[in-house]
């Protein structure tokens, strides 16, 4: 039953340190990136659709992005929504391809997006927090229920605040490793 319980924290505390690496792709840095702009939804015949299903998205150089649609009569509304994305990026459309320049980020940028990040990065502690939560109450529900002792509940407890610490120490690994990255000039 315990290492049941510890096998459920560990993978679901695994998926939120995955979900925050994910999230942070699309947090801009200096150099281009396709996870920039991939998770847009472009409104593609009343759908939202995301760009990566619309789109052939490549990075020629570090400093652009181009992106190829494969209906061309989608060029307008794929444009519209990279510019009207809160990513600050002005795309330029030639009627074939839609190339966005990725323009230095100022200081003032840098901040914000830190600011950003430390806000995304406490959402996941308190993700992860919250998976502790619930697999303690579970435990304490075993206890009551007498299928655990006494023991095995303090050391499952013990171990699932040990498996909280490493799993937080992750997310704020990667969250400086990407601080670095966005304040890097």
């Amino acid at each position: 039953m315990m290492k049941e319980i510890l096998a459920q924290t560990k993978a679901r505390m695994e998926k939120s340190v995955e979900d925050f690496k994910h999230t942070l792709t699309s947090i801009r840095t200096g150099r281009a990136s396709v996870g920039l702009i991939d998770h847009l939804r472009v409104d593609y015949y009343g759908t939202p659709t995301p760009l990566n299903q619309l789109a052939s998205l490549a990075v020629p150089e570090p400093t652009s992005i181009t992106v190829q649609p494969w209906d061309i009569s989608q060029l307008g509304a794929i444009e519209k929504c990279i510019r009207s994305s809160d990513l600050g990026l002005n795309p330029v459309n030639d009627g074939k391809i839609i190339r966005v320049p990725i323009p230095p980020l100022t200081e003032e940028r840098r901040r914000e997006l830190a600011k950003h990040l430390h806000k995304i990065l406490e959402d996941h502690r308190t993700a992860i927090r919250n998976i502790r939560r619930d697999e303690n109450e579970r435990v304490k529900k075993a206890l009551k229920d007498k299928t655990i002792s006494e023991d095995d509940e303090k050391k499952t407890l013990d171990e699932i605040q040990k498996v909280t610490n490493q799993f937080i120490e992750k997310l704020e690994g990667v969250g400086k490793g990407k601080e670095k990255e966005i304040m890097e000039v």
